[in-house]
């Protein structure tokens, strides 16, 4: 696209205070670098991932608080995280995070590993042992 073309849709970014780099083609026709403010589709696609994620966090919420599920998931959704990204901060194991899903198993694991998953949420390991979901 050119330079002149580059979406300055206000959304979620300027809502930061931020902007994003695009490349753009200039008046020479040589490759460039624009600013954004924003670009309307991605907006919508954004507002639209972040209701379902609000959705699972809301759902996961519940869960836990009806033990169906540990507080380990919870906080890896609220901080926007999956099983993959948890292991790589935690060095579990991604099967070892999954088993931890379960109510039953998360309150029998140790402080030492709770500490891990603490560290990886920000939050200490009397929170995470706590949290019921209410």
């Amino acid at each position: 696209m050119k330079k002149s073309e580059v979406p300055q849709d206000n959304g979620r970014i300027v809502q930061k205070g931020s902007r994003e780099l695009y490349y753009a083609i200039d008046e020479n026709g040589e490759y460039t670098t624009a600013l954004s403010s924003g670009w309307e589709a991605k907006n919508i696609v954004q507002d639209h991932t972040m209701e379902v994620l609000q959705q699972e966090i809301d759902q996961a919420r519940a869960d836990v608080a009806a033990q169906r599920i540990s507080p380990v998931y919870y906080f890896m959704l609220l901080n926007r995280m999956d099983v993959g990204v948890l292991s790589g901060y935690t060095g579990i194991w991604q099967w070892r995070i999954k088993r931890h899903f379960k109510s039953a198993v998360f309150q029998r694991l140790s402080d030492r590993l709770l500490q891990k998953y603490a560290d990886a949420f920000d939050i200490t390991v009397l929170e995470l042992k706590n949290f019921k979901g209410d």
